[in-house]
């Protein structure tokens, strides 16, 4: 079966980035986006939809949007839609649609934003996805 799968979305961070290392001292950075949709309905009024994903990124990409980014900046992501699921410790199953960034644009929306502290700390930043560039990823 063929397949594709790629998303982009531009929307803003419904919270701070939070930044943490795998037992590899790999970085992963989970986030919120919002992106909204607005339309006018048949009888003239104005509305809108609003949809809320959760999204992770690994590596220098993880480390660079923890430092620049926070709660309510736009941001451009692409990457691929994940599906998790899960159990609770109650026995409930539990799913979720989420992003693995492989790409992100800062989005100037005129908005002044202060970069947060960097961390003081060097890790290692060994990389978890593969560079897209990279040729020998080609199958052919």
């Amino acid at each position: 079966m063929a397949g594709y799968n790629r998303v982009i979305m531009m929307g803003n961070l419904t919270r701070d980035p939070q930044l943490s290392y795998l037992a590899s001292q790999t970085p992963v950075t989970e986030f919120g986006l919002a992106t909204s949709r607005k339309w006018k309905s048949q009888g003239g009024d104005e509305r809108e939809d609003i949809c809320f994903i959760d999204c992770r990124v690994y590596g220098n990409l993880a480390e660079t949007i923890s430092k620049h980014f926070q709660k309510g900046r736009s941001i451009l992501v692409e990457g691929n839609l994940t599906f998790d699921q899960w159990e609770t410790p109650e026995g409930q199953k539990r799913s979720k649609h989420r992003i693995l960034v492989e790409r992100f644009t800062f989005i100037n929306d005129g908005q002044k934003h202060t970069p947060k502290k960097a961390d003081t700390e060097q890790r290692p930043a060994d990389e978890f996805m593969p560079d897209a560039d990279d040729d020998s990823l080609i199958p052919f």
